[in-house]
């Protein structure tokens, strides 16, 4: 497909739309990133020429424009916020010039890139493939692939790309499908992190704005690359696992059995249990958790062994986050299994027992207590006589003398609640 063949009054509009952003630009210092193989500005400068088209114009907004998401590579780095406005909203106003189809359920400023979409996205899916490594070459390497073409043209198409699909959503982006997904799988493919991390945005925005029916024979792939990917760098593990949780719920929800919560479940925990210090990692799954553990549901019953351990570590991070967090997602997922007759449950109110006193140190003291005190309710609303032995041991002391007359008074209407636990049902607390 060619670029839109626009009247006299678009193009005289795109000419001027092109020609202040290229003057902003050439007025913008710039040096090329350390760890940068291309020029940036080089590349966009021909983008905006006055001979330039629709298509050129819109990759170059698009890069410029992606200059204020996260980039760890600090390849965008130099692009001043007042240069990204302009050029998304110069973007935006060529868009609404732009009549299309006529299509009246499209918003005016979606109308031009979902017209462009279908040329723009096998060309930047080749621009990113150029640089990837041939598995089935053995010897294609690293250094074979970035002899061929710089790594940095992958990783400005990733950006490119990543900025194309996230202007659409639902309901338009599912007719899609079939031009975004297979883009978004040479990109997380590739071997450089960013390149990876730019698709697995791109992955789960397309998760959160299709129907499942709509990603048709791709969903084994797609959760295959989310599964190759768990054991990815630091920078982009946040994007792998929002991405993972946000699909394999959106494709399995009816399917708690699945062997694809079982895998993704078990490459995470893997991957955590060779890190459990690693802060960032722990706190973005444990952010990303509760839907995963709510699509297992009571499955989890077979992962406590490996779970619980963790939990239990972490419970005593030096981070108020993590703490919390843990301490949700235990409530999580005592309210879905509601624990059975596991042995956990005495080494589960030691440990909290414990941490319960421990936050009396913590700036976060009160929400911290407040946590533990639901799962102990919980815990004493489920297992009942087995809850209550495993507090006995609990009640003489006299640093949790408050937590057990709150405890005690659930079998007492008249009695007060404690400000440590303000809340006596089975909603968490948020």
């Amino acid at each position: 497909m060619e670029s839109p063949s626009p009247p006299s009054p678009f193009r005289d509009l795109l000419l001027r739309l092109s020609t202040g952003i290229a003057e902003s630009l050439a007025t913008v210092p710039y040096t090329p990133h350390q760890s940068s193989n291309v020029s940036v500005k080089a590349f966009l400068e021909p983008l905006l020429v006055p001979t330039a088209t629709v298509r050129d114009f819109a990759l170059a907004c698009a890069l410029i424009s992606s200059s204020t998401a996260v980039d760890s590579s600090g390849i965008l780095s130099w692009i001043p916020s007042n240069l990204s406005s302009l050029a998304t909203s110069s973007f935006s106003d060529l868009s609404r010039a732009y009549l299309g189809n006529r299509d009246l359920a499209v918003p005016p400023e979606k109308r031009l890139v979902l017209e462009l979409m279908p040329e723009v996205l096998p060309f930047l899916k080749e621009r990113i493939k150029e640089s990837s490594i041939d598995v089935s070459d053995e010897t294609d390497e690293f250094s074979a692939a970035t002899a061929r073409v710089p790594v940095g043209f992958a990783i400005l198409a990733a950006f490119q790309f990543r900025w194309f699909v996230t202007q659409v959503d639902y309901p338009h982006l599912g007719k899609l499908c079939g031009l975004v997904i297979p883009c978004a799988l040479t990109a997380v493919d590739h071997w450089s992190p960013v390149v990876k991390g730019q698709g697995m945005i791109s992955l789960m925005h397309v998760g959160k704005n299709v129907d499942a029916a709509q990603l048709g024979g791709y969903v084994d792939v797609i959760l295959d690359a989310c599964c190759q990917n768990t054991a990815s760098d630091d920078e982009i593990w946040h994007h792998v696992v929002e991405a993972s949780v946000v699909l394999v719920t959106l494709t399995q929800r009816s399917n708690p059995r699945s062997p694809w919560f079982e895998r993704m479940l078990n490459e995470m925990l893997s991957h955590l249990e060779r890190q459990p210090r690693n802060k960032e990692r722990r706190i973005a799954w444990l952010k990303s958790a509760d839907s995963l553990f709510n699509g297992v549901g009571i499955m989890l019953l077979a992962h406590f062994r490996r779970i619980f351990p963790l939990f239990f570590q972490w419970m005593h991070a030096d981070d108020n986050e993590t703490i919390i967090l843990v301490l949700k997602c235990t409530y999580v997922i005592l309210r879905l299994t509601w624990i059975r007759n596991s042995p956990f449950v005495a080494k589960l109110v030691d440990k909290l027992a414990l941490v319960y006193k421990e936050a009396a140190l913590r700036t976060a003291r009160e929400e911290i207590r407040a946590n533990i005190c639901q799962i102990l309710i919980l815990l004493q609303e489920s297992k009942g006589l087995y809850f209550n032995a495993a507090w006995d041991k609990h009640r003489s002391d006299p640093d949790l003398t408050t937590l057990d007359f709150s405890l005690s008074g659930r079998s007492n209407t008249n009695t007060v609640p404690s400000e440590d636990c303000p809340q006596q049902g089975l909603v968490p607390v948020q």
